[in-house]
């Protein structure tokens, strides 16, 4: 009989999108719980997969049946913080379209991950702005992953340096599972940017001579990319689109259409497998595969981060706020300290 724990014993959040992101997060379970107990006054509306990773018990939650965006994935989010409160930091897990580039050789089966560089801090929301006589300009700023979740991503860089990954090992927990095997996905193909999809379900009717010719790569490696994802409103499926917005910001690695609303009430780290190229050639072949994968390095992000430490770090809510409400990262009350004289001491 699986063990039924207390809310506050739930100190990581794990937010998904779709149903087969939530079957691939399940599967990265080591143990699975049973539901929470009612309690009076609930007005929870989310529905919640429960169990444990490496120590860390895990509350995993997927949006709505046909909600998707960022307003949906804010709302879920915050019914999640208000249920959980012991919950230290979130991962957004699932599916994106990459951005393939001359710089960053991006292909189907990979993994973004938000890191901040010096333009932004992992994630952008593209579409949010005004329009003025001079052209959109881009307002607001997302907030920063956790700092336990960017020192988990430094140790798996250190181990993918190393040979040392387990993502594959994670990966293979999944094969079981016939639809989300690497070879049910299909080929890896790429067409120009300036040509559209011809017509149907597959490309099987698009011109093989717009393909773009690529250096052969190991199906069997799990390459991982880590820079700026870009979020919006609505589903990116022009290659031209696609490009232009990139260039205007500088370079993202992929977009996808619900981390942008987590951001700033929930902090997580964003992780997202690559299933298509975000043009008119969208298709589902690969959003399984992509899935697994990129619930496979979320669990192996939270192998780098001992579990009985995580007692000693803020809660979520309270990592939201600071003396002067800009800091949302996962740290200890002396790092919070830490920082705040940082930012005195630059001021004199």
């Amino acid at each position: 009989m699986s063990r039924r724990l207390a809310r506050n014993e739930y100190t990581v959040g794990w937010v998904c999108a779709l149903p087969i992101e939530l079957a691939a997060a399940q599967e990265m379970l080591d143990e699975e719980h049973a539901n929470l107990k009612h309690e009076p006054g609930d007005n929870d509306e989310n529905m919640y997969a429960l169990g444990s990773i490496g120590g860390h018990n895990v509350a995993i939650v997927c949006l709505p049946a046909g909600r998707i965006g960022n307003n949906p994935a804010a709302a879920v989010a915050m019914q999640m913080r208000a249920t959980f409160k012991g919950i230290r930091f979130g991962l957004m897990v699932g599916i994106g379209g990459g951005v393939p580039s001359t710089e960053v050789d991006i292909r189907l089966g990979d993994v973004v991950v938000s890191q901040p560089d010096k333009t932004f801090n992992g994630m952008v929301q593209y579409d949010s702005g005004k329009t003025t006589p001079s052209g959109f300009g881009r307002t607001g700023a997302l907030n920063a992953p956790p700092q336990t979740l960017l020192g988990a991503v430094a140790k798996v860089r250190a181990n993918e340096l190393r040979g040392r990954s387990k993502v594959s090992e994670h990966i293979a927990k999944l094969d079981r599972i016939p639809e989300f095997q690497r070879s049910k996905a299909g080929p890896d193909v790429l067409f120009e940017a300036v040509y559209d999809h011809e017509r149907g379900q597959t490309c099987d009717g698009c011109l093989k001579n717009r393909q773009e010719a690529r250096p052969p790569r190991d199906k069997e490696r799990v390459v991982v990319h880590y820079g700026t994802i870009a979020s919006g409103n609505q589903v990116m499926k022009s290659a031209r689109q696609r490009d232009k917005v990139s260039a205007d910001l500088g370079g993202v690695l992929c977009f996808e259409m619900e981390a942008a609303g987590l951001m700033n009430s929930f902090p997580c780290l964003v992780v997202r497998g690559i299933c298509d190229y975000a043009d008119s050639h969208k298709n589902k072949q690969w959003q399984a595969y992509a899935a697994g994968v990129a619930a496979a390095y979320a669990r192996e992000v939270l192998s780098m981060i001992p579990a009985p430490e995580m007692v000693e770090t803020l809660t979520a809510e309270q990592a939201m706020y600071s003396a002067d409400g800009k800091y949302s990262s996962c740290l200890l009350p002396g790092d919070i300290l830490a920082l705040m004289l940082q930012q005195d001491f630059r001021k004199r």
